[in-house]
């Protein structure tokens, strides 16, 4: 208790007012912290995709960039990819899509927010057979699991975190909210 009012006392001190609300708003359980907007998520993707999967002597599998989806009612993203199929087990290249969800979780260790927690739905090509639809769908759960887990969302700089390692806070809880993330801050460990 008091190294929590003396942190608080600290940042007053320093003029931090936005660091002291974080705080005091971890403290009271309110949803406050450090906001990343949904564009800075979606920007952060841009540069990471599209990725290539190849499915050796059968095709390849071309993931676009995910469109993401906010679903704070379940502290979730949801994210749509466009999938280009094409190879030897295809007459042409195929357009499809599927859609993932999946938790977040914060990495210490690089500061950053990864995708944790991935739940697949069905992979869609409306315009190949059912039973081809079926192969792909076999390999559709690892590809997503490839293309999105630990897919890296957002990085807080050191900057970013310089007050609150200097009064002894870390990032915490990560809530989806309907405007992007909030990332909680919380008093380390001793």
């Amino acid at each position: 208790m008091h190294r929590r009012r003396f942190s608080t006392a600290l940042l007053f001190m320093l003029g931090a007012t936005p660091l002291v609300v974080l705080a005091q708003g971890e403290e009271a359980g309110s949803a406050t912290g450090i906001p990343v907007p949904e564009s800075l998520l979606q920007q952060s993707l841009r540069q990471r995709f599209p990725l290539r999967y190849p499915v050796p002597g059968l095709l390849n599998l071309d993931v676009q960039v995910p469109r993401l989806r906010l679903l704070p009612e379940q502290n979730r993203l949801g994210a749509q990819m466009q999938v280009l199929a094409a190879g030897p087990a295809l007459n042409r290249s195929h357009e499809g899509s599927f859609e993932v969800d999946f938790a977040l979780r914060y990495e210490a260790s690089d500061r950053t927010v990864r995708a944790h927690r991935l739940r697949m739905n069905r992979l869609r090509f409306p315009t190949l057979q059912p039973g081809v639809v079926d192969l792909l769908n076999t390999y559709a759960p690892a590809l997503a699991e490839q293309s999105l887990l630990e897919v890296v969302l957002h990085q807080l700089s050191p900057k970013d975190l310089a007050l609150a390692d200097a009064v002894g806070m870390q990032p915490s809880s990560i809530t989806v909210t309907e405007s992007g993330l909030r990332i909680g801050l919380a008093l380390k460990p001793l």
